[in-house]
Formats: C-alpha cells, structure tokens, sequence
C-alpha cells in the first residue's frame, strides 16, 4: 500500500485515510506470520544473533503502546510484561539482549490477543485524538503514523527472517506468490550519467511521513560517472562463484574476511547446492536458480564482486554513494512515491522479478526488486534533529558502520518506497537486498567523523567525562562513590539513568558486575563505545555555532581493567524486563522527577533488590508536566489542604514500609552549556536500605 499525505482539508476523511492504512498494515503483517507453518516455529530463531519469532510478531504492537506512554499521550499500559518483553532487540546492537534464558515467551494465541487489544486501542485514538492537517511531526498522530511505518519496516524485514528459515518450517499461502521466470540474464552494460547538481534530504514540510534522518539537506556535485543497466543478476554473480570469489581473500575487505570466517559462505545466503547445481531459497519455496533474478547479498558480498570484476576488466567498479544514485534516480525520471505499476514493489509478487522487466529510460530496476547497497555509511544531513519519540531509531547507525540501502525491494511499502526514504543496516545482514555498480572517478567514500554532536548527548558527555568547573567535583563519581561506601555487599550494581554510563564506570570499581540502564539509546550508546571501541569523542558548543572536540580514551580514565564488569542496556525504568533483578545496589540518579510514572518505579523497585541492598535515589526535584503528567507528581505542589507537598517525604511515605532512610545529602553538579554559561543545581541525594 502507498503512503497516505500528510495534507488534505477534510479532518474527518484524513481520519478515514489512516484508519484504513492502520489496519491494512496490521492485518498485512500478521498474514505475513501465516508463512510459518504451526505456532511451534514461532519459538524458533532464523539465526542465532535474532530474537526467535514470536518477539518480532509481539514487537510492533508493543512499539505503539511504549511510544505513546513514553509521550504521555495515553497513561495505562494494556500489559507491562509483554510490553517490556517484546521492547528491544532487533540491530544486534550490544544493548540488544538475546539471550533465551532471560525470557519467558507467551504463547501465540495470547501473544494474538495482545495484538487484538493494541488493534481496539490504536483504532480508538485514531477516532479521538487532536487532529489537524497537515499533520506534522509535534503532532500526537505522528506517533500513531510512527506506529504504522515501523510495523511496515517488519513487515520486510520478517520476510526476510522466514525466508530464512529451514522449508519445512514454513508454507506457501495465496497472498505471497514469485514470479517465474527460467530464461538466461541479459549481458550487463554501462550507461552514462551526466554531471549533476543532487540535493539529498527533505523538508519539515513535505507531504509524506519520514524518519528523522530523512529530514535536512546536503547538496553534492556530482561528476559524470556510468552506471550498469542492470541489477547485478544471479547469473553475473554466478562467475564470481564458479571463479572461487569466496576463496580469493584479495576481494574482500578485513569486514569482510570476518564474515567469511564467521559464516563460512561459499556463495550467497539463498543459493543452495545440490549436487553441484545451485537452487534458489524464495519465501517458502525452493526452485532451480533464477539466472534472471538480480542475485540478493550483503554489503560485503557486493563489494567483493566489485573487486573482482575490477581485476578482471581493468576498470575501478564501486558501489553507488547516495548522490550518484540520487543522480540515477534523476536521470531515470523517478517519482516521489514509487508506483507498482513502474517496479517490484509493495508485495506485488512475493519475489524478485528479472532485472530487464522494468526499464526506466534505459535503465532498470532504478527502484524496486531488491534493495541496492550503497558505499555511502548512514549519517546525518545538515539540520538533523532526534524525534523525542523514537530517539533510537538512527542515532544508534551514526557509527560508520551501517551502509544505506537505497530503492525498495518487492516487499517494501509505505514510507519504504518513498524517493526519500533512508535506511542502513550493517554490511553483513541479509536483507532483500542486492546492488548495482558504477564506473566513477570519485572513489570511496571518507568515513564520516565520528563525534557525538547531538547537542543534549554532547553535554552529558562533557557534565560526565570532561572537566569540572568552580570547585565542583565530577557528579557521576561522587555518586558513585558515596553509593559504594553505604553498600554492604557488592556482587551487583544498577546504575539507572545511567546516560553516557561514567558511573557505571566508577561502580565497577566496587563491584563484580555493574548494568546502566537508559531510556535513551543515543546515551547508552556513548558507554557501550568507550568500552567496545576504547575511546568516544565529542563536540562542546562554545560560543554560537563554534564547538571544540574532546576525546576521551578508557585507559585515560583509568577502566580498561574493569570494563569488562560493565553492560549496558536500553530499558524503561518504569517497565524493566523480569531478568532485571538481584541488585545489592541501585542507583537511579536524577531520574525520579523525569519518569512518566514514578510512584509505579517506587512500588516495585524492592522486587530486584537482594537483601539489605541500597537504594540511592538524586535529584534536583525539578518537576514538569511534559515528562510527568502533575497528577502523578511526587512533590513541587499543594494538596487540597494547601499543604506543601515535597518529594522527600513523598518517598518516605511511599518506601518506608519496606525501606529504611540512613542518609541525606546535598550534593552539586554543573553543567556546561557554553564556555560562558552554566547550569549550577544541587540535587538531594537519599540512602535507603531495603529492610
């Protein structure tokens, strides 16, 4: 299905619009499960780096329920333990736990029932919720049009875990039928584009949905280059195989090379040999290789091929960058929103189709078939902003190691087949994926510099890596610290609220395993790389838009020898997942006053404590109704009485019975906005002891 618009006069028929696309999406995706063939196969994982399936069939209804508590829009979640269960896991990000033995799945039929309560519930807020057109992206529709867009991200890349998925496991069904096609490849040649202006990004304003990193713009001028005419077909590569391209090391990158010795490929991941002749793996079928289908491969795979047929012909082949696609696209008189009509896409065939089917102005497959693998690594453009929604959706791929995919494939929709639409994966994930290459005289892309810009990441690294200012000592450390001196037994701590993880750097310290925990991806991110990758860099804005760079390495701050002790994790506060418990201490700092529930955090948080474990809560108390709702306030108001009511006695009251309070403490932090202004807070620090 296309993408509705954003715009339109009629707020009653722009209801209509989304309600339809909502439950076409919905009822798509779950016919998308019908491919597996009994309820068994949904406990079982397409590869050993994934969730099993049953996760991905809970996930995208669970996404709509977390983002719309995460921005107030509703206030009761329908079940906190599937909604905690089914909430991350999907990137191989090291936050992403995959671990079986910490869950415990429900079966399918209530898994189906939850999703049938999400149904009822999205449909409702799609009647009753503020709307008005256009619809942008402060808009608390957005949310619900973040919730359709990212089941139809699923959508595509669930096909691509069943089809990787042993045949026996899965079954053909009338909605998702291939294209049979037996016949030879055409001979692949090279088309010439002219030099070009290209503008990449999109505005606020445009008249379809887009994720945050579509948004913004970077201008490049393109030189001539060429262009094959034609997707890489299975029979072009096949002479990469026959030639022993998986054996040549010289083809392939050091990424590359690991994937080779991880996977143990000899030929791409749907090709199967059977007595010396490839057959070829579709949804739920095997057939013999379809010589004219464009061949579906890694990042990795593609870029070998490139090499290969470089030492063959002479010539330097590379993949596309965005811009020279981009300038394809213009030169074959791409549309905004792809049309089926024009290429493979939007599940018209459940399959590929031969790559000299779809011609636009003598080149084919521009868009649609399969997606097209770019050398260019996902970045921001010029004006990027985070949605305060989904602040994990791209930040996390800013690590020069996810390469954008450009074009759609056959089981693209939605936001997926817009001109505009950004996606990246790592090299080596299968996606329904291949590539075509270009002669040019640019060569590879520079790698993108990796520091931490965004402005609010960028501050808490400077608040908790960088200097101090005015006497007053590093707030995480001294958390840490005093947290350490009031705990009794020291097997292992959670640092709550951990943003880019300095405490839980300190903590481990004095403790044999130390998790941080953070709503925020883009924070959690900043601690996992400082201990994958030894260092983080950042910027540090100084006077307008003048920033200095600061890097920090771990054997500077003294924790190579006990990084290992340190884990990081995406999580809710408020919902933390059942494996999260056994703490002799948890730390939850400055965290209290920006939860959308505290008093739920508060109720509960003793059920993962060990005995006579600390409780160490901070905070300024700087209470506001855009992260919680005033109702649920624990202090900064008058009651009914018109008695002042201050957090402090608010935690009294709701830990006493099952905490005891043995300190209180003043404790300062400053944070640096600018070299000439500062924010200067003193936060109230408490010591509890589970009784």
């Amino acid at each position: 299905m296309c993408p509705i618009t954003l715009d339109g006069v009629d707020v009653k028929q722009k209801r209509q619009e989304i309600r339809e696309y909502f439950l076409n999406t919905f009822e798509l995706f779950e016919k998308m499960f019908e491919v597996l063939k009994t309820d068994d196969v949904f406990f079982q994982k397409s590869e050993v780096t994934r969730h099993p399936m049953i996760f991905y069939f809970g996930h995208t209804a669970t996404f709509f329920v977390n983002k719309l508590i995460s921005m107030n829009i509703i206030q009761d979640r329908i079940n906190p333990e599937y909604e905690s269960t089914f909430a991350v896991g999907v990137d191989e990000m090291s936050w992403d736990d995959v671990e079986a033995s910490n869950y415990q799945w429900p079966s399918v039929d209530e898994t189906r029932a939850y999703r049938q309560d999400v149904k009822d519930l999205v449909l409702h807020l799609i009647e009753t919720l503020p709307l008005s057109l256009p619809i942008r992206w402060e808009s608390d529709m957005w949310v619900i049009l973040m919730g359709i867009e990212h089941e139809r991200i699923h959508l595509e890349t669930s096909s691509v875990l069943h089809r990787q998925m042993p045949l026996e496991l899965v079954q053909e069904i009338d909605d998702f039928k291939i294209y049979n096609s037996s016949s030879a490849a055409p001979t692949n040649s090279l088309v010439s584009i002219p030099a070009s202006k290209v503008v990449l990004g999109k505005k606020k304003d445009d008249v379809y949905y887009g994720w945050d990193n579509e948004y913004g713009e970077e201008v490049e001028n393109i030189q001539a280059f060429k262009t094959s005419k034609y997707l890489v077909s299975n029979e072009e590569y096949l002479e990469f195989v026959a030639d022993d391209g998986y054996e040549k090391l010289e083809y392939w990158s050091e990424e590359g090379k690991k994937f080779l010795e991880e996977s143990k490929a000899k030929y791409p991941v749907f090709w199967i040999k059977e007595n010396g002749l490839f057959k070829y793996k579709t949804l739920t079928s095997q057939i013999d290789l379809p010589k004219k289908f464009p061949v579906d491969v890694n990042a990795l795979e593609a870029e070998a091929f490139c090499r290969y047929i470089s030492s063959r012909d002479g010539l330097t082949y590379l993949l596309p960058s965005e811009g020279e696609y981009e300038a394809i696209c213009n030169f074959a008189g791409v549309g905004e929103v792809i049309d089926e009509e024009e290429a493979n896409v939007n599940f018209k065939h459940a399959s590929s189709t031969p790559v000299d089917r779809y011609s636009m102005n003598g080149i084919y497959d521009v868009v649609g078939n399969v997606w097209q693998w770019s050398r260019t690594l996902m970045h921001p453009f010029e004006g990027f902003e985070v949605h305060p929604a989904y602040d994990d959706f791209t930040v996390p791929t800013f690590d020069n190691k996810h390469a954008l995919i450009l074009g759609a494939s056959w089981a693209s929709s939605g936001n997926l087949i817009v001109k505009k639409s950004r996606y990246a994966f790592r090299k080596h994930f299968h996606q329904h994926a291949g590539f075509r290459y270009v002669v040019t005289e640019k060569k590879e892309d520079r790698l993108k510099d990796i520091y931490e810009t965004d402005e609010l990441v960028s501050q808490y690294c400077e608040f908790q890596y960088g200097d101090t200012h005015f006497g007053v000592k590093n707030f995480a450390i001294e958390c840490a610290r005093i947290a350490s001196e009031f705990s009794i037994n020291k097997s292992k701590a959670l640092d709550l609220g951990c943003a880019t993880g300095r405490a839980s750097y300190e903590l481990a310290k004095s403790f044999d395993e130390v998790e941080g925990i953070d709503f925020s991806a883009r924070f959690v991110q900043v601690g996992t790389k400082l201990k994958e990758e030894g260092s983080i860099a950042f910027t540090v804005k100084e006077e307008g838009e003048l920033v200095s760079h600061k890097k920090v390495t771990i054997q500077d701050l003294g924790y190579e020898n006990i990084k290992d002790k340190v884990s990081f994790w995406q999580g809710d506060a408020c919902n933390l997942k059942p494996s999260c418990n056994g703490y002799d201490l948890i730390l939850a700092t400055n965290l209290i006053d920006r939860l959308y529930n505290p008093r739920l955090f508060l109720d509960t948080v003793d059920e993962r404590m060990n005995k006579d474990a600390i409780l160490v809560i901070t905070s300024p108390y700087t209470w506001q109704e855009s992260s919680t709702k005033k109702e649920l306030w624990l202090g900064g108001y008058q009651d009914e009485n018109n008695q002042d009511i201050k957090t402090i006695d608010s935690l009294q009251n709701v830990l006493g019975a099952k905490f005891e309070r043995i300190h209180v403490q003043d404790l300062e932090f400053v944070i640096k906005e600018t070299a000439r202004k500062y924010q200067h807070t003193i936060a109230e620090l408490s010591v509890w002891k589970k009784k």
